[in-house]
């Protein structure tokens, strides 16, 4: 059968993490052996002393000896035990340095690439375009600030009567005939023209 768990992951403990691993566990085991080792020599002398005074002096300085060579195992003990933390720092550091230039690895080889696909002529191209932009972009702001001189505002304005004058459409002439203005009114017929008032009947008489 198939794996159906599909593939092993794989592990990120590296040599050098387990080396690193090793070094450590045998810096603590030296120190543990400091600690037993001290505390034989504190009962070691203290039973010297108790030797020296039961007059057993031949004793106590077989005793003193043995303990004189306990201290020099102690001391090379602690040379051990500084020769292995100094590895283990060089060790750690020496890691960072790995990931440190893994690192400048995978940036180099992202500016490779996009030094692939951007040549030097296309930056400056287009630094070029968007110069120009910018300087035509400063112009356009200018104008609409109003900070054009004498000379560029009668030219805006011919340019602008131009274009005015250009699109102005005189209105169609009819085509059919206007109408006719119609004559003054008719003249009245003699019947209803205003006929002389007649003097009244006093008036005649008094003539």
């Amino acid at each position: 059968m198939g794996n159906l768990f599909g593939k092993k992951k794989q592990s990120r403990v590296t040599e050098q993490d387990k080396a690193v691993l090793q070094l450590k566990q045998q810096r603590d085991k030296l120190r543990q052996y400091q600690k037993k080792i001290n505390l034989q020599l504190e009962k070691e002398r203290s039973l010297a002393k108790q030797l020296l005074k039961d007059g057993k002096k031949e004793k106590a300085l077989l005793l003193l000896k043995k303990k004189r060579y306990q201290d020099q195992l102690l001391d090379k003990t602690e040379n051990q035990i500084s020769n292995l933390e100094r590895m283990v720092q060089d060790l750690e550091f020496a890691q960072i340095e790995r990931k440190v230039i893994d690192g400048l690895k995978i940036g180099n080889e992202c500016l490779k690439k996009m030094h692939e696909v951007m040549s030097i002529e296309e930056v400056e191209r287009i630094m070029d375009e968007t110069q120009d932009s910018i300087e035509y972009q400063r112009q356009i702001d200018e104008m609409l600030a109003g900070s054009l001189s004498q000379e560029d505002e009668d030219a805006v304005l011919a340019e602008l009567d131009a274009i005015t004058q250009r699109d102005v459409e005189l209105p169609e002439v009819p085509s059919e005939p206007l109408p006719e203005v119609p004559e003054a009114a008719e003249k009245k017929p003699d019947s209803e023209k205003e006929q002389p008032r007649k003097k009244p009947e006093r008036e005649m008489l008094s003539v």
